[in-house]
């Protein structure tokens, strides 16, 4: 098993690397916040977009299963077209994908929003629900993605070190021995960051959107959303030094075949399992917001569903700045059985403070299996589908959380917040099953010495 720091068994170029790279020194990483900063504005809307139009749509037709359903079919589109999206990014670069993007997703929103305030057919808030979630920026897979380039030396800022490939000058043998100890060792901290800031975003964003809907107008977090997507989004993509190289071939360098990230059974085996973490989220969101309802509590919904991304975040903190001794697929493996057993328990609940506690912590749980799931990706797919391949773990949570957001609605509608919860419990025994049967595919062919690249635990340095 590999490991999350380096040991005695490791590469003697690696030797010398930090135990335990810590958050402040990935901070300091030179370029790293002319990112991050309006990163984090742009990928606020994510957070907001599903329970403001559950709010907007539950408010304007009076059911839940029908804001369910056109919250769905967002999803859907995005879980469609964020892969999509991803490998026109590696291959023609991040800015000139989301420029369109950004333009394209408010205009649908504001559709939407008009739509669904003149009481318009259901067909129609699908129809424009389709380019909504088709358009979504998928900023945090373009964000892990600038955080491997630039610690591996092949983003724009250090174009000179981004080896063969790519018209740059070759690499010295003592520069790629630096870069593969740097990468080794803050790769891992990163995706750490990534899933703290991504569920940094879900503590504040449910709770703003909710806010804005029960406190100004049933509108108000999608209009917010909408606007924060576009000038989020278009700061971020005007960060050119440090998005990823570019090219015919990818990143990966002359020789590397452009192939999907999903042909990987590893990346088709981690799809499952964040399909089952959407099914969390989304069963999460409608039943929180039904249990809410029927409590007399309406504003209540966005605090309880804070609790549960804050035991998120807490746990994404501690875990990465912890150095693992196990490796990441045990790791996974045990994170989601946590997951799966405290899910089960949900719908047995009725009181808010013990759904408050128990949101906690499956938040607790959610964390280690996004972050180990993000990890695992890179040792299994080439550098020239890096993007894609973090947008189709994006897309699986979005279509496990647009399928539970639809069976939740319907659940809750006919049978109260109790029977929504179910929803999570069976999104995450099934994913269960699935990772412990085919959790052979997830430990990448050996193949030969391996270049270091990626947000990986372990990586082998390729020898002269």
């Amino acid at each position: 098993m590999s490991r999350n720091t380096v040991g005695t068994d490791a590469p003697p170029t690696t030797r010398n690397a930090p135990r335990r790279p810590g958050y402040g020194q990935l901070l300091r990483t030179p370029g790293a916040w002319t990112f991050l900063l309006p990163g984090f504005a742009a990928r606020q809307p994510f957070a907001m977009l599903t329970i403001g139009i559950v709010l907007l749509v539950q408010h304007t037709t009076g059911s839940y299963g029908s804001a369910g359903a056109v919250a769905a079919v967002t999803g859907v589109s995005m879980a469609v077209f964020a892969p999509r999206s991803g490998r026109l990014a590696d291959r023609f670069g991040q800015r000139a994908v989301l420029i369109p993007g950004v333009l394209t997703h408010t205009a649908s929103a504001a559709v939407l929003t008009v739509l669904a305030l003149a009481d318009a057919p259901l067909w129609a808030l699908f129809v424009a629900a389709v380019p909504t979630g088709a358009s979504v920026p998928q900023i945090g897979p373009m964000v892990r993605s600038r955080w491997a380039a630039l610690l591996s030396g092949a983003s724009g800022q250090n174009g000179s070190e981004a080896g063969p490939g790519t018209g740059s000058r070759p690499v010295s043998s003592k520069t790629s021995s630096r870069t593969s100890s740097l990468t080794s060792s803050l790769l891992p901290t990163a995706a750490a960051f990534e899933s703290v800031t991504d569920e940094f975003t879900f503590v504040i964003g449910p709770v703003l959107a909710t806010a804005l809907c029960t406190g100004v107008h049933p509108a108000a977090g999608l209009i917010a959303e909408a606007a924060l997507t576009l000038v989020g989004g278009l700061l971020f993509a005007a960060q050119r030094g440090t998005q990823p190289r570019t090219g015919p071939r990818g990143a990966g360098g002359p020789g590397e075949p452009r192939t999907s990230a999903l042909s990987v059974p590893g990346v088709r085996v981690l799809a499952v399992a964040f399909l089952g973490i959407g099914s969390v989220f989304g069963g999460m969101q409608v039943s929180l917001t039904a249990f809410a309802e029927e409590i007399g509590a309406p504003g209540v919904n966005g605090v309880l569903y804070g609790i549960f991304a804050a035991g998120n975040m807490l746990a994404g903190i501690v875990y990465g700045a912890r150095a693992w001794k196990t490796g990441p697929r045990r790791r996974l493996l045990f994170g989601y059985m946590g997951l799966t057993l405290v899910a089960s328990t949900l719908w047995a609940v009725n009181s808010a403070p013990l759904l408050a506690g128990l949101g906690l912590l499956v938040g607790l749980c959610i964390a280690p299996a996004l972050i180990t799931g993000y990890t695992l990706v890179e040792p299994l797919v080439a550098a020239s589908a890096r993007t894609e391949a973090f947008t189709w773990l994006t897309g699986a949570v979005a279509l496990g959380q647009a399928a539970a957001v639809t069976v939740a609605g319907q659940l809750a509608d006919a049978h109260g917040a109790s029977a929504g919860f179910v929803v999570p419990l069976v999104g995450t025994v099934l994913a269960l099953t699935t990772l412990v049967a085919l959790r052979s595919r997830l430990t990448p062919k050996a193949s030969g010495p391996v270049a270091a690249r990626g947000m990986s635990h372990r990586v082998p340095v390729a020898v002269d």
